[in-house]
């Protein structure tokens, strides 16, 4: 039986989508298969497991849960695919799981931009999802449209600067976001889940979303609003090598933006994560629409170097039905597992896919040289100095 380490919560604004998303993603696992551990990551950054972690009710009360829970970590050396237990003792075992797979169903910061993907390649460990530099990318929206201009894909036209850029030369950069034309769409360069955008009418609003933008991160994005706009959104399976698209659908919004609100709350108080979203799907589009942005959807899933599965959302302009890559979103929430069971894929075959991924992956990078056999310091004498300059 496969052990799998679920890595979930982190050190992010999305700490509680993660969480819903990865129960959901536990609950669906074919359990005969697998064995499944629990790996939660607290808002400060300590790792727990423990049974009761996988079920959404106890999260009401997080500190009285964890008391019910281990602390854990990982060992960075690698080859030691062992969680172990942070107390130990003489009679006590130090290692509580050896895993064989890392699954982070981690959303945001700390977790869906590279930060875990890095551990689990010191370690060496099999790991689910897009690896360090893919999802690196993946999170920065700025770096993700320089990678898909420079292969020809469609992205809106935009404007970036760092809130140290805004403080120091406000004048300058209003010049080119004026250039842009209002409405624009304020955001965040690094966050996902809707946190942090504004839609801004007038110079007299842009300061305010501005500021929210940069309560979040350190890197702004200003946009040019599409209007009439209709938003979609494609999953994407597979690899850099292979990888297929799934139906389309368009998540309904109750303003000019699609909101957190209406991500995650349009069902009350108790959230189903993305799939609890109004929606339609599959979205109501031409098939020639659909074809487009399915292949657009493929186009950047390989173009970024992505694997495992992906959500790329759009912008559409409903007058013109031309077509404009929004984001990417490396790790989606609820793993997009709606979009393939419209697609006619169950969601433990969504799973299985994902395992089945992440062990290729590996088999892959096993083959590839990480080092000479020569030793180029054999020949070193203790003699061997640095040279002063003249």
């Amino acid at each position: 039986m496969t052990t799998i380490g679920v890595f979930f919560g982190g050190r992010s604004v999305e700490h509680e989508v993660s969480i819903i998303s990865a129960i959901q993603a536990i609950n669906a696992f074919t359990k005969f298969k697998y064995e499944l551990v629990p790996v939660y990551i607290s808002k400060k950054g300590t790792w727990y497991t423990g049974a009761d972690l996988t079920a959404v009710e106890n999260y009401k009360d997080i500190p009285k849960l964890l008391l019910k829970c281990k602390k854990v970590y990982l060992s960075p050396t690698y080859g030691d695919y062992n969680l172990y237990n942070v107390k130990s003792g003489i009679f006590k075992s130090q290692v509580v799981k050896k895993l064989d797979i890392a699954f982070p169903i981690l959303h945001g910061s700390s977790g869906e931009d590279g930060s875990i993907q890095g551990l689990f390649e010191l370690i060496g460990i099999p790991y689910v999802g897009s690896d360090l530099r893919s999802s690196a990318i993946g999170i920065d929206k700025i770096t993700t449209k320089a990678v898909l201009r420079e292969n020809g894909l469609p992205t809106v036209e935009h404007v970036w600067f760092t809130d140290r850029n805004w403080f120091d030369n406000q004048d300058t950069i209003y010049k080119k976001i004026q250039e842009l034309g209002f409405p624009l769409i304020v955001k965040p360069a690094d966050l996902g889940s809707s946190i942090g955008i504004s839609k801004v009418n007038s110079k007299d609003e842009l300061s305010d979303a501005i500021e929210l933008a940069g309560s979040f991160s350190n890197k702004i994005v200003v946009e040019k609003i599409i209007s009439p706009l209709k938003e979609i959104n494609c999953s994407v399976l597979g690899d850099s090598h292979k990888a297929n698209a799934s139906v389309c659908e368009e998540p309904m919004r109750s303003g000019d933006i699609l909101s957190y609100k209406d991500k995650y709350m349009s069902e009350g108080k108790t959230s189903k994560g993305m799939s609890s979203t109004q929606r339609k799907i599959p979205a109501d589009l031409s098939n020639d629409l659909t074809k487009e942005i399915q292949e657009l959807a493929v186009d950047t899933f390989k173009s970024l170097g992505c694997s495992g599965v992906a959500r790329i959302d759009f912008l559409v302009n409903r007058k013109t039905n031309k077509v404009f890559i929004n984001e990417v979103n490396t790790i989606p929430g609820s793993l997009s597992f709606y979009l393939w069971e419209a697609t006619n894929k169950k969601y433990a075959e969504l799973l299985d896919d994902l395992i089945s991924i992440a062990l290729k992956r590996k088999r892959e990078n096993n083959n590839l040289m990480v080092s000479y056999t020569e030793n180029i310091l054999a020949n070193a004498t203790p003699s061997l100095k640095l040279s002063k300059a003249n």
